[in-house]
């Protein structure tokens, strides 16, 4: 998409996926409100650009269904709790926006109406056209998908026209780069090469969903001022991951 003058939006619709240890901050579990509130001042900067965002966030800062089901719970309980965590974490999101007197609504994949809305996509579409941010919630509503996944399939199913991943690193790596000093960062992936290199990216799902869809996804460090502005004005650093 050709990009647009300095302070606009190169995008019309965008998905946001964080990952919930991003929320943590320095913090070893849990939510920095530091960092909440960051998040939602950028975002809320970002929809001044004319952008419509939708959000789709983890819940491994409070619990991963995958850990749980390592230390012998039944996975699809273990996923069940996961999707609990990331409506508290889709809670906590929309509370910061309102604080900052951005509209903001909640969509859960499973029923919780005391909570949020329950996801329609006629609705999640209705709520996008008024300028409000949704917060999609409770991944799919399936043990055994990952957010990652729920955020692919969410994206698709509003029409974004592009994926951004922010994560706690600048991009897609070549190894771990918390582990390893001379992890070499791509600027540029295929999916293909991602399945093929076995990158950890997101998801092997997830990935082929976008590749098959073509989908563009980004991956970019959502700690760093300023990154997801810049990321939704097509700039900034950053992975991206194009469909074949």
């Amino acid at each position: 998409m050709v990009k647009k003058e300095q302070d606009s939006a190169a995008y019309k619709r965008v998905l946001i996926k964080l990952s919930g240890e991003a929320l943590m901050g320095k913090k070893p579990y849990g939510i920095s409100p530091e960092v909440l509130d960051e998040v939602a001042a950028q975002i809320g900067r970002a929809r001044k650009q004319g952008v419509e965002i939708g959000m789709v966030v983890g819940g491994g800062n409070i619990f991963r269904g995958v850990s749980g089901a390592a230390h012998g719970m039944d996975r699809a309980v273990a996923d069940q709790m996961g999707m609990l965590a990331t409506v508290m974490n889709a809670l906590a999101l929309q509370d910061a926006f309102e604080r900052q007197g951005i509209p903001a609504r909640v969509l859960s994949a499973i029923e919780i109406g005391r909570m949020a809305e329950p996801f329609v996509r006629g609705r999640a579409l209705r709520h996008l056209g008024k300028k409000r941010i949704v917060i999609f919630a409770a991944g799919t509503g399936n043990p055994f998908f990952t957010t990652d996944t729920a955020a692919t399939l969410r994206a698709l199913e509003i029409g974004a026209d592009i994926l951004f991943k922010a994560t706690r690193v600048d991009g897609v790596y070549d190894k771990d780069p918390y582990k390893h000093k001379d992890a070499r960062l791509f600027k540029s992936l295929t999916c293909s090469e991602i399945l093929e290199k076995e990158l950890r990216v997101m998801d092997a799902a997830a990935i082929s969903l976008a590749r098959d869809a073509g989908l563009p996804v980004m991956v970019f460090n959502m700690l760093k001022e300023g990154s997801i502005e810049s990321a939704i004005r097509g700039e900034g650093p950053g992975t991206i991951v194009r469909p074949d």
